[in-house]
């Protein structure tokens, strides 16, 4: 997204270390890697009527994501209030346009800057005296009885929020209050009118809730920012702070819960999300985002962003021992400890799963197009009795998987000095069972930062997807039918893939997993296989029986996919549609079930931010910790929030990079 700063730094600084040849390199340069992408979507279904998409397109942000930021900070709790309150002023006037009334007090508030929600707050803040008699004015004289009013009113509203301290926190509130009560007398009436009007009042009814909520709760003075309100699910603050039932069941908000994975255990009748989480990752999604929106990898994020940093690191010396499974951390005697020494990693216990012929180092990538790139299983040549593996065909990543060739070791001093672990929070008691058994702190964490199965897959079709019927820009789609409610258009890869014939189009399609009554022992090696097969009869159903609502001639009759659509690249001659292919065409495409512990997603559940562990934090004398479920600034399952962790790892260990250069650590 183009709001990750850290993330987008780190990499711009990796490709240019890098420093590929132009003339050598499709993606000598970051921009080569990833394509702007500004359109983003919600799927609505009003009344059991017919799925509809509802698309926005997002302005460009000033500047590219990982600029050097501005002596302007936009991260702060009064700037993001001024900004969601531009954001109410246009969806007003939108609304006002769609009446006919577009003469009405166009102008606002004298002095107020009228740019996009996305832009700077140049305001020329009046006298107190001024905006409270103003607001007096408002209040007395029935003005927001009128869709002008109050298009007024939240002009003198933007002026009072940039500037709080200057006037009386009721005379801000009683404005809200009188702003909200009238906008939703006025719209609820218009909601009749047609669906663009009723999206347009769900927006209009949560933005003006978060606004209500942000000052009610007093959260621009309060030290913990928007972490004060994470006990709270973010319907439940919503609702609190005055949104009514029909917005809070809109696609906006199904869409948010969805791009979250924000579904307890998988289960789609429990979507919970913390407030605090919630409104932080909107505000910097709608108003920190630089040059657009999203920005799409165009080519796998393995090859894109893992592998460049894979090559750099190599070029420093770093040395990489692919094929061990960590098993434990093992933590010195207590009894060995002196009265002032702190507790820590004596030894990494690991099984040995594979070797290397010849004591050479694994050499992991593949060639595509010039590309150095991640294979989807492992290169058995390279391993010692690498005929036998391939034909054992185990899976070197599933925990299920106890296979070995050997043991190893590590003992500190010896080996290493310092551990960094960076395995996903599902691992953590399976590896680090010491730790959690000794330490309250780490048995609470684990307990409260949950995490969720996952479920995807890709399609290639011979047609692209206008042909068949979807009549928008290439985006992003969320809050479609479950249990896939959230789809890419990914055809930016296919110039990047070696196709005989390239395909027409490539989407991917993804949603949480539920998971089963009790967990599966760890003796069940089949438990993945069969958490695959079940996300293919997933997808074969989801295209049978939905796809048709967004692709209408992707279908040949309701609840028949046209299975021939799917491209075989094994195949020399595509079946014809007389042939009408079955569902069995589905094999030749990707799907999975991330079961795996560490690859699940990390959920951001009300109460639970506190569970959090920093990367800084010292009850170890030589282990930190990394990922997106350490409290790390912004606690969301993100690439940014990993990021943001990692950074802070390296801090602890160096004091490099300063704290202060880690975008967004310390903001609201």
């Amino acid at each position: 997204m183009g709001f990750y700063e850290n993330a987008f730094r780190l990499l711009r600084e990796c490709y240019a270390e890098l420093n590929r040849d132009r003339t050598e390199s499709r993606f000598a340069d970051w921009r080569d890697a990833f394509d702007p992408s500004p359109f983003i979507g919600v799927a609505d279904q009003a009344q059991g009527g017919p799925w509809r998409t509802w698309m926005a397109c997002f302005p460009p942000g000033n500047g590219l994501p990982g600029d050097p930021l501005t002596e302007h900070n936009p991260f702060s709790v009064t700037a993001y209030l001024v900004r969601t309150a531009t954001l109410l002023r246009t969806l007003l006037l939108s609304c006002q346009d769609r009446q006919g009334s577009r003469s009405e007090g166009r102008g606002g508030a004298e002095g107020q800057d009228t740019s996009s929600p996305q832009g700077g707050t140049g305001f020329r803040i009046p006298s107190s005296e001024t905006v409270i008699e103003t607001v007096a004015r408002l209040l007395k004289y029935g003005t927001l009885a009128t869709m002008a009013g109050l298009i007024e009113a939240v002009g003198v509203l933007e002026i009072a929020l940039g500037a709080m301290s200057l006037y009386p926190e009721n005379v801000i509130l009683r404005l809200l209050e009188a702003i909200a009560s009238n906008t939703r007398r006025q719209l609820d009436v218009l909601t009749e009118k047609g669906d663009d009007i009723r999206r347009l009042w769900e927006v209009i009814d949560i933005v003006l809730a978060a606004l209500s909520g942000i000052v009610r709760f007093g959260l621009v003075y309060d030290p913990r920012g928007f972490d004060a309100i994470d006990e709270y699910d973010c319907r439940e603050w919503l609702r609190l702070n005055g949104a009514s039932e029909r917005s809070l069941d809109s696609a906006f908000v199904r869409g948010l819960q969805a791009l979250a994975f924000a579904y307890e255990d998988g289960d789609f009748r429990r979507p919970r999300l913390a407030a605090g989480a919630a409104l932080r990752g909107s505000l910097r999604l709608l108003f920190t985002y630089r040059g657009d929106l999203f920005w799409k990898m165009r080519a796998g994020m393995g090859d894109v962003v893992f592998a460049p940093f894979y090559e750099v690191l190599k070029r420093r010396g770093v040395s990489f021992q692919f094929f061990h499974r960590l098993e434990n951390v093992k933590l010195v005697d207590p009894a060995g400890l002196g009265p002032t020494e702190r507790p820590y990693v004596e030894a990494l216990e690991f099984d040995v799963q594979a070797e290397v012929s010849g004591g050479r180092d694994y050499q992991p990538f593949v060639n595509v197009r010039g590309r150095p790139c991640w294979p989807s299983r492992p290169n058995y040549e390279q391993l010692v009795d690498g005929d036998r593996l391939a034909r054992e065909g185990g899976d070197f990543e599933s925990h299920w998987d106890r296979r070995r060739v050997g043991t190893k070791t590590l003992r500190v001093t010896e080996d290493f000095d310092f551990v960094v672990l960076g395995l996903g929070i599902g691992a953590i008691p399976h590896v680090c069972r010491e730790i959690v058994a000794r330490d309250a702190r780490w048995r609470a964490m684990v307990d409260h930062v949950k995490t969720v199965a996952t479920q995807a897959f890709q399609i290639w079709m011979r047609e692209d997807l206008g042909t068949l019927g979807w009549t928008y820009p290439s985006s992003s789609v969320a809050g479609f039918v479950r249990p896939f409610d959230t789809w890419a258009d990914m055809h930016q890869l296919l110039p990047e893939e070696s196709w005989p014939v390239r395909p027409g189009a490539l989407a991917y399609f993804c949603s949480v997993l539920p998971d089963p009554p009790s967990p599966p022992q760890r003796a069940d090696t089949e438990y993945p296989a069969r958490r695959c097969e079940e996300v293919r009869g997933n997808a074969i159903r989801f295209l049978n029986r939905d796809i048709g609502a967004m692709w209408p001639k992707a279908v040949r009759w309701p609840g028949r996919f046209r299975w021939e659509l799917l491209v075989d690249a094994g195949e020399q001659q595509p079946p014809t549609e007389r042939a009408q292919a079955d569902e069995s065409r589905f094999d030749t495409q990707f799907w999975t079930a991330n079961v795996n512990p560490s690859d699940r997603y990390t959920l951001a559940l009300p109460g639970s931010a506190k569970y959090r562990i920093s990367p800084l934090d010292n009850s170890y004398d030589n282990l930190t910790i990394t990922g997106d479920w350490t409290d790390c600034g912004y606690n969301s399952g993100c690439v940014e929030a990993a990021v943001m962790s990692g950074r802070l790892a390296a801090h602890a260990i160096s004091h490099a990079p300063p704290l202060e250069e880690i975008i967004g650590y310390d903001h609201p």
